[in-house]
């Protein structure tokens, strides 16, 4: 047997409610696995072009299908001639609401416990039109070049219906209550009364347009029917709910649909269970074929909904001191009936202000055009915006710094609520943020700083994302008599390198190098159910491999002989250290894996487990924080924006990996520049067509629109998080926005409400 290392003196107790401040006891002790700055374990394959995503599985026999959409908003299908396709050269089959095979509708994702559905209506199953960019047709053929050619020859005519596509008409005929995991309203005192008795006020109007998922990836499915069984290699972000989603649209058992993704190249809400791949798995049962259906960029604007229109009121009132007296962020957002998923732009007034009162209302309006859903902070992204600006507006109304008039109003508990927060350190980072970029060199008064023909100004905003852990978290351990575990979860990695933190946390967590730790992911027959949605990834697995390691110390001390130094011991007196298990308040009684498994003639040992309920979300006020610092030069001739400098200090609990969580943090920043300064979707509000369906026209930052992105943190453990983390993925896009937005005003003196800050709007 193996002798420890007596610099160690105590071991990793099995759970974090045993550890000081969320922090695991031999982190110090042992390199700082977690914490350590590791490149990604999957970069050598992507940037060698070896990593295989969805659209590059090879498979014998594959035909390749091309999608044709609606013209119309709404209606129904009069004449479809597919004669000029059907013999077109190389076609399979052409699919329409004729031949289709019969398929349930999907269930709208978060409806049910594994639902995963983008929307709610039937599928190519007779010939109404729901909105404009439908599928209606679908072609397989042997190449995709073949398949693309012969669906420009489907013809089609329409009897159109009365079609709902103006933002306008929506309101007028009515609104509901929004909902998004319960109904968004809430009331505290009479904030209307307050905001009319108040020394200062601002009432104004913000308005966001729609926004579409412009991934690097394309969405795209590889599948095969197998008799009654169905395998699916999918750019999705939800395998297990893929699976069941597809298993009930089919009629066959959950078992028989197998999912793979291991390698997405993007999603940010959008690669849900959406038309595309259940049409493709019904062209390959009919044709029996296997299919490839990639969509084109195109068909991503047609068929994948993203951010919804909002129109949104927040006024504050405050006292002559700073302090808010009224807070009342309420409005309304386009949805549609077949995918209620309205933008809940109020969630962020929840948690970032102490207010004596408060009015915060979502209203929806249902508009006939592609299923609005998830995109990148749902809510947090377009709501922080205007809540933020708002906050600036006042500011500049009493004539105060706008950092310190968003200390002044730091809340002690949740605003709303009165929970007590697990941890909150956004003092500290506004302070630091502060410090770093040079905040007291701003000049205050509005155009009053310029450089040649370019007016330089510098802005503020906070940013908050609410942490979240899923219930269903499972993993599987297997240990080996080599001194090597295997972590296996259904989770995903589309880009924020989940691979390399979590092989991070589970070599912390076992006592063992990251390079004897393999983390497997992205496949529907692993345990789990963990969406990569709602950045609550890290805590969702970390639960449950502290889970899993639990019963994997249980299971161990079963194994050893009456003559090991373990002998005896119970689970909660072990920790895990140098390959093996010591006692914890005797680290000299040690054995190692190795040494366990030998003496019970075991090659491996394998155990699973389920995290806890996510009661700390009950319990507490969680969120990840951030104070956002912009520094901007508009052109005073030709109104362009450069974004000249940018910082983000960041508050988000523990920093597991600084290198990755810098890149999603970086990431999410940069589309909240392309939400300020160019991202729209152009709706036709006469046809209710996309008309900018393409990156030629549909805006997106590119690398000489974005600076040096500078990145702090508190890095402070959160209590209550597994290993002390809470969520950044969506973090970074909240607040960004409303940082540059303020820097312009200081630039300018302009106030401008409607996105995006296009040069027009700042002549």
């Amino acid at each position: 047997m193996s002798k420890p290392d007596n610099t160690v003196k105590d071991a990793l107790a099995l759970g974090p409610e045993n550890w000081a401040d969320g922090e695991d006891p031999l982190a110090r002790r042992r390199g700082g696995r977690i914490g350590a700055p590791v490149s990604r374990l999957d970069g050598p394959l992507k940037v060698r072009g070896k990593a295989p995503f969805a659209a590059e599985f090879p498979v014998e026999g594959m035909a390749y299908a091309a999608l044709v959409f609606s013209t119309i908003a709404k209606g129904r299908i009069a004449t479809l001639d597919t004669a000029a396709a059907e013999a077109a050269p190389g076609v399979v089959l052409v699919m329409t609401y004729r031949n289709a095979p019969r398929m349930r509708p999907m269930q709208q994702f978060d409806s049910s416990e594994k639902a995963g559905g983008a929307d709610t209506l039937p599928i190519m199953q007779d010939e109404h039109v729901y909105w404009n960019g439908q599928p209606i047709a679908l072609v397989l053929a042997e190449t995709q070049e073949q398949a693309d050619h012969a669906a420009s020859l489907v013809r089609v005519t329409y009897e159109p219906g009365h079609a709902v596509t103006s933002f306008a008409e929506a309101k007028a005929n009515g609104t509901d209550t929004g909902d998004f995991h319960g109904p968004l309203h809430l009331e505290i005192g009479d904030a209307e009364e307050a905001l009319r008795a108040a020394a200062v006020s601002v009432d104004v109007t913000y308005r966001t347009p729609p926004h579409n998922h412009n991934a690097i990836e394309p969405h795209a499915t590889t599948l095969a029917w197998h008799g009654d069984e169905l395998v699916v290699h999918d750019a999705t972000q939800l395998v297990t709910h893929t699976a069941w989603t597809l298993a009930h649209i089919f009629g066959v058992d959950e078992s028989q649909v197998h999912v793979t993704s291991p390698f997405v190249g993007g999603g940010f809400g959008g690669k849900l269970v959406a038309q595309h791949q259940v049409l493709g798995a019904a062209a390959a049962r009919l044709a029996g074929r296997p299919v490839r259906i990639a969509l084109p960029r195109e068909g991503v604007y047609r068929l994948i909904g993203g951010r919804a229109r909002t129109e949104q009121r927040v006024a504050i009132g405050a006292s002559e001191e700073g302090r808010f007296t009224a807070l009342i962020h309420t409005g309304t957002s386009a949805t549609t009936r077949h995918s209620a998923w309205p933008e809940p732009f109020m969630l962020a007034a929840h948690s970032h202000y102490a207010a004596e009162t408060f009015l915060l209302d979502l209203q929806t309006a249902y508009v006939d055009m592609v299923a609005n859903g998830s995109m990148r902070a749902p809510g947090g992204a377009v709501g922080v915006y205007a809540l933020e600006c708002t906050v600036d507006e006042v500011a500049a109304k009493l004539g105060m710094d706008p950092v310190e008039l968003r200390i002044r109003n730091e809340p002690a508990t949740g605003p709303t609520d009165g929970r007590p927060f697990s941890s909150r350190h956004v003092v500290e980072a506004w302070r630091t943020g502060a410090e770093r970029f040079g905040w007291a060199g701003r000049n205050p008064a509005p155009g009053a700083v310029r450089d040649g023909e370019w007016l330089v100004g510098m802005g503020c905003a906070a940013a908050s994302h609410p942490y979240v852990r899923m219930p269903g978290g499972a993993a599987r351990i297997t240990l080996t008599d080599k001194g090597l575990a295997r972590v296996e979860v259904a989770a995903h990695d589309m880009g924020m390198g989940t691979e390399t933190a979590q092989t991070q946390v589970a070599a912390e967590r076992l006592g063992l190098e990251p390079g004897q730790v393999s983390f497997r992911y992205g496949d529907s027959a692993l345990p789990g159910l963990v969406p990569a949605a709602g950045s609550q990834q890290s805590a969702s697995i970390g639960a449950a491999v502290v889970a899993a390691q639990h019963a994997l110390v249980a299971e161990l001390l079963k194994l050893v002989s009456d003559d090991s130094p373990l002998a005896g011991l119970e689970a909660d007196e072990i920790g895990a250290v140098n390959g093996g298990l010591a006692k914890l308040d005797e680290p000299e009684r040690y054995e190692s894996y190795a040494s366990i498994l030998a003496g019970a003639g075991r090659d491996e040992v394998s155990v699973e487990a389920s995290g806890p309920p996510p009661l700390e979300m009950m319990n507490w006020s969680m969120h990840s924080f951030g104070a956002m610092f912009c520094e901007v030069r508009v052109n005073a001739v030709t109104g362009e924006t450069r974004v000249s400098r940018f910082l983000g200090s960041i508050d988000c609990g523990r920093v597991l990996n600084p290198k990755t969580a810098g890149s999603q943090l970086r990431g999410g920043i940069v589309m909240g520049l392309g939400l300020a300064l160019m991202e729209e979707t152009q709706f036709d509000e006469r046809r209710g067509r996309i008309l900018n369906a393409s990156l030629a026209e549909y805006h997106v930052p590119v690398h000489l629109d974005v600076p040096e992105i500078d990145l702090i943190w508190t890095d402070l453990p959160d209590p209550h998080a597994p290993a002390g983390a809470r969520g950044i993925g969506e973090l970074g896009i909240t607040g960004a926005g409303a940082a540059v937005a303020n820097a312009i005003f200081n630039a300018t003196g302009k106030r401008v409400r409607d996105l995006p800050l296009t040069p027009d709007k700042l002549l």
